[in-house]
C-alpha cells in the first residue's frame, strides 16, 4: 500500500495517475454537448448506493472508469454556454495548474512552519485585495472557505467591537445588524451562530432597483438608538444574488459613521469589479467599510473554494485570535512569526491563494477584469432581449450580470397559473439537460434567473434558451387546458 503515498519514491506513479485523470477531464470538456445529462436522482442513486467501498478495485485506470460512469458523465459542467443558474464559474487553466500543486504539495495554511512561503503568498493577495479596495497600510485579512464564512467572521468582529455599549446583562438581544431584503441569507444565519437574538437582523427594505433604501435605512438606525438597542452593523451587499444589485455605498457609509455603526461590503459577487476596466466605479464607498468580503469563486474564475475577509483595520482581527501552546503559542508574536490562524476562524486551511496567485501572475488582473466586462455587457444584451420580448416580464436592468423574469403568457391571467407554468419550464429544461436556469421569488410569485458569468455564452444562447423555456411553458399550459377540458 505504500507505493500510493506521494514521495520520492512515488513521483512517476503521480505522474502517470494525474496526467491519466486529466486527460479525461480533458476528453469530457471537449464532448460535452450539453451542461447536463438531465439524470434524475432516482436513476443515479442506487449506482452510486450499489458500490462497495469495502472492495477497492486496486487499479486507476478502473478506478477512473468507474468515476466516469459514477460522476463525470452526469456531472452539472459550469463551462458550457447554456449553464445560466447560479453562482458558478467556469475556471480559468492558471488556477486549476494552482490546484494541482496546492493539492499535492498539501501545506497547512495555519502556522509557519507548515506553509513557509504559502503564507506570504497569502499575505501578498490579501495586501493586493486590500489595496483594490481602497485600505490603507493598516488593512489586514484572511481565506475563507467562501462568503458565508466570510459574512460570519466579519459580524463576529462587529459584535466584539460593539462591546464597549454592553451595560446589561441582555445585551446580546440588544444587538441589531441592518441588511436589505435582497441580501444574502447568511447574514440571518451567522446572527444566531453569534448567539444574537430572533431579532438582531432588521431587514431594511429595497427600491425598484433592488438597492437598499438608505432613507429607510436611516429611519431603522434612528428607531433602534431610541429603542435603547445597539446598532453593531450595516451589511451592504455589492452584487446581491438574486439580482446583481449594487447597495449605495457612500450613502450608507455616511449613516454608518454617524451612528458609530460597523459597516460590512458583501461583495462576494460583485468583487469582480475591483479588476474591471470600466466598472470600478460602481464599488465607489467601499473604502469607507470596515470589512469587506470577496469571493474569487464567483467573478475571479477560481475553482471553489478561493474567498476572504478583508479589514480596514488589522486590529479588529483580535477577536479571531486564541493562542495554542502546541500551534501558535503567545511568544511567537514578539517573534514576529507569521501564523496566519491567528486571525483565521479555521484552523487546518487550504492553501486556495496559491490558484489566484498563478492566475495573476499568468493572466494579470486586467484580463480577469475583462472576463467579468465581457459578461455585465452580455447581461444588458439579454436585458435588452428580454425587455423587447412580450413573452417575458423581466424585473430589473442589470448593474452586473444577473438577469430575473418569468413567462407571461397572453392567455393566462391567473398569477397562480403563471407561477406554475414558470416552475413547470424550468424543471423541464433541467430535465432535458438542453440549459440550466434558476429560480427565485419576487413578491412572492415565481421568477426565473439567469446568472451569466461564462464569457462564452452569446445573446444567441440566451435567446436560444429563452425559446425553450416559452416551448416548455406553453406545452405545460396546452396540457393544463385540456385536462381542464
Amino acid at each position: 500500500m505504500r507505493t500510493h503515498l506521494l514521495n520520492d519514491l512515488t513521483a512517476e506513479h503521480y505522474r502517470r495517475s494525474v496526467t491519466e485523470g486529466v486527460e479525461r477531464v480533458a476528453a469530457k470538456l471537449a464532448a460535452t454537448e450539453r451542461p447536463f445529462t438531465g439524470v434524475t436522482v432516482d436513476a443515479l442513486a442506487p449506482r452510486i448506493e450499489g458500490i462497495d467501498l469495502d472492495r477497492p478495485l486496486h487499479d486507476t485506470t478502473a478506478a477512473l472508469d468507474e468515476l466516469e460512469e459514477l460522476y463525470l458523465r452526469d456531472a452539472v459542467y459550469f463551462h458550457h454556454p447554456r449553464y445560466l443558474a447560479h453562482l458558478n464559474c467556469p475556471v480559468v487553466i492558471p488556477a486549476v495548474l494552482g490546484e494541482t500543486v496546492l493539492s499535492a504539495v498539501n501545506s497547512s495554511l495555519d502556522t509557519w512552519d507548515q506553509s513557509a512561503g504559502g503564507t506570504l503568498i497569502e499575505r501578498r493577495l490579501i495586501e493586493w485585495t486590500a489595496g483594490r479596495i481602497g485600505f490603507g497600510p493598516a488593512a489586514d485579512g484572511v481565506f475563507t472557505s467562501g462568503g458565508s464564512q466570510s459574512n460570519l467572521q466579519a459580524l463576529l468582529l462587529a459584535r466584539e467591537e460593539a462591546k464597549p455599549g454592553w451595560d446589561t446583562s441582555d445585551a446580546l438581544a440588544r444587538l441589531r445588524i441592518f441588511a436589505s431584503e435582497a441580501g444574502h441569507f447568511s447574514v440571518q444565519k451567522s446572527a444566531k451562530l453569534l448567539g444574537l437574538g430572533p431579532d438582531a437582523v432588521v431587514t431594511v427594505p429595497v427600491g425598484r432597483d433592488k438597492r437598499m433604501q438608505t432613507v429607510a435605512l436611516a429611519h431603522e438606525l434612528e428607531r433602534c438608538v431610541a429603542d435603547g438597542l445597539i446598532p453593531t452593523a450595516v451589511v451592504a451587499t455589492a452584487g446581491t444574488t438574486d439580482f446583481g444589485s449594487i447597495d449605495p455605498l457612500p450613502e450608507i457609509a455616511e449613516l454608518c459613521a454617524r451612528y458609530g455603526t460597523w459597516m460590512h461590503v458583501d461583495a462576494a459577487y460583485g468583487c469582480g469589479l475591483l479588476v474591471s476596466p470600466g466598472r470600478r466605479r460602481l464599488l465607489d464607498g467601499i473604502e469607507r467599510a470596515d470589512s469587506v468580503t470577496v469571493d474569487y469563486h464567483k467573478s475571479f474564475f477560481q475553482p471553489v473554494s478561493s474567498s476572504a475577509a478583508l479589514v480596514r483595520d488589522a486590529s479588529t482581527l483580535r477577536h479571531a485570535t486564541y493562542h495554542a501552546d502546541y500551534l501558535n503559542p503567545r511568544r511567537m508574536v514578539t517573534e514576529r512569526i507569521p501564523n496566519q490562524v491567528d486571525k483565521s476562524l479555521q484552523t487546518t486551511r487550504r492553501f486556495d491563494a496559491l490558484k489566484l496567485w498563478m492566475t495573476l501572475r499568468v493572466m494579470g488582473a486586467d484580463g480577469v477584469g475583462a472576463l467579468f466586462d465581457e459578461v455585465c455587457d452580455l447581461a444588458r444584451e439579454g436585458w435588452k432581449l428580454l425587455a423587447a420580448d412580450p413573452r417575458f416580464d423581466v424585473v430589473v436592468e442589470p448593474q452586473l450580470s444577473t438577469l430575473v423574469f418569468r413567462y407571461v403568457p397572453a392567455a393566462v391571467t391567473d398569477p397562480a397559473g403563471i407561477d406554475r407554468a414558470n416552475l413547470y419550464a424550468r424543471k423541464a429544461l433541467f430535465a432535458s439537460g438542453d440549459a440550466v436556469v434558476a429560480g427565485t421569488k419576487v413578491a412572492g410569485r415565481h421568477y426565473l434567473k439567469f446568472t451569466l458569468l461564462n464569457p462564452e455564452t452569446t445573446a444567441d444562447d440566451i435567446a436560444a434558451v429563452l425559446d425553450l423555456i416559452a416551448g416548455h411553458a406553453e406545452q405545460y399550459l396546452g396540457e393544463s387546458l385540456d385536462r381542464a377540458s
